[in-house]
């Protein structure tokens, strides 16, 4: 790879909800995904699944105490990561974040109080984990400078019609096969702002999700220079903007922020439509759907010609094409009405399961030529939907997304 560019934890009654298991529960799994909705303890063999409520360091401080096993593995992953990309030593990593201390204090200081609790919580002592190595999570895409090949699929698509208006706002999320076994799904409870649901990689404070005002977001990385650590790390971005009413306040947030940190790919959506975010530290610049209602992006940049992003991942533009193709195709064959009755499922099956240009698919699946720690597959999808009046709703699934034997329903 190029390398030359540098507060309350509750215990979650182990019971199905009502709905789920009087619709599912008597049918075989092998046909039927189970369904799982947040009001399961996690299991043997289930992702983890906590809520954290508080204010900011309480709220980091349960984070950092649950997901202290999986924190640990995170760090080490990141530190053999650093090492084989970017020939970057853990003091260099550190250094870094140091810097990014700093922006963070001085731009989102709630942020920084909650990355507190979580080295706290992970490491009382501070003798192994201190809050440069969480920092260093939160900002790992900017330490690395661009340098990570994180190959993601995201694709907002608006349903409207005169009795039927939905948002759909879905993602295949793929990376590194190590981080798999440790995501987790997080909910976050804080006093004046709206609840958030997101999958995360433990120790990350904002990630791939939605909130309670029907607010989602999904994440493309972008290989370009430059980046800045006067700026917020795209993490933190996501946070802000699931902290966020509607997109236009999420990107009024962000604007009086200065922009991101880094070169990174934004999908949000509400109730009334997507927007894609191209960000960089040099300015960013939004999208608007198409006709259809559909935006898809990919790994690469569309219209954001302010940063040097240099050809990286053959693959993004074929998927781009592949999945506005499967889009179109699935229109026109079945119109928007079937979205409407089950569209997660439909939208699983028909895009995000597709293999064409395998290993660089949008179901990426490992590619033999690279080695165990290189290895890059599709770790997660999340469908979320939002309809006006409706409480927001979204469906998980770990691993391939075109047979699932699980399904989490969030919240």
């Amino acid at each position: 790879m190029l390398c030359k560019l540098l507060g309350t934890i509750r215990d979650i009654p182990t019971r199905l909800s009502s709905r789920l298991l009087s619709a599912h529960g008597t049918r075989s799994p092998k046909s039927t995904p189970l369904l799982v909705s947040m009001a399961t303890l996690t299991a043997s063999g289930e992702r983890p699944r906590i809520v954290l409520e508080g204010n900011p360091y309480e709220i980091g401080l349960r984070h950092g105490q649950q997901l202290r096993e999986q924190i640990h593995k995170q760090l080490a992953i990141y530190r053999e990561l650093f090492q084989l990309n970017c020939k970057f030593d853990w003091t260099q990593v550190r250094h870094t974040a140091k810097e990014f201390h700093a922006s963070i204090g001085q731009l989102a200081p709630e942020l920084l109080e909650e990355i507190r609790g979580i080295a706290y919580g992970v490491d009382p002592s501070s003798e192994r984990v201190d809050v440069y190595d969480i920092i260093a999570l939160n900002a790992r895409s900017e330490i690395a400078l661009g340098q990570w090949d994180d190959g993601c699929t995201s694709l907002s698509w608006r349903i409207d019609q005169s009795q039927n208006q939905m948002q759909f706002l879905a993602q295949n999320w793929d990376w590194r096969s190590s981080v798999g076994e440790n995501l987790a799904i997080v909910s976050i409870r804080q006093p004046g702002k709206p609840d958030i649901w997101m999958v995360t990689e433990p120790g990350i404070i904002g990630k791939i999700g939605f909130n309670s005002e029907s607010v989602g977001v999904c994440l493309n990385a972008i290989r370009a220079r430059p980046i800045s650590t006067s700026l917020l790390p795209i993490h933190l971005i996501l946070r802000i903007a699931l902290e966020c009413s509607s997109v236009d306040s999420a990107i009024a947030r962000i604007e009086k922020l200065g922009g991101a940190a880094s070169s990174q790919h934004i999908l949000i959506a509400d109730t009334n439509g997507g927007r894609g975010l191209e960000l960089s530290p040099r300015g960013g610049v939004y999208l608007n759907p198409d006709p259809n209602g559909i935006l898809i992006h990919t790994n690469h940049f569309l219209e954001n010609k302010l940063v040097d992003e240099p050809p990286w991942l053959s693959g993004s533009p074929i998927r781009l094409r592949r999945a506005q193709k499967l889009c179109l195709e699935l229109m026109e064959k079945q119109g928007h009405g079937l979205l409407s009755i089950d569209g997660p499922a439909t939208l699983r099956t028909a895009v995000f399961n597709d293999a064409e240009n395998s290993p660089q698919a949008i179901c990426c699946v490992p590619d033999p030529e690279r080695g165990p720690l290189a290895s890059i597959e599709t770790l997660f999808n999340i469908v979320m939907t939002f309809s006006a009046g409706k409480p927001p709703i979204a469906e998980v699934v770990f691993g391939k997304p075109g047979n699932p034997s699980q399904v989490y329903v969030l919240p």
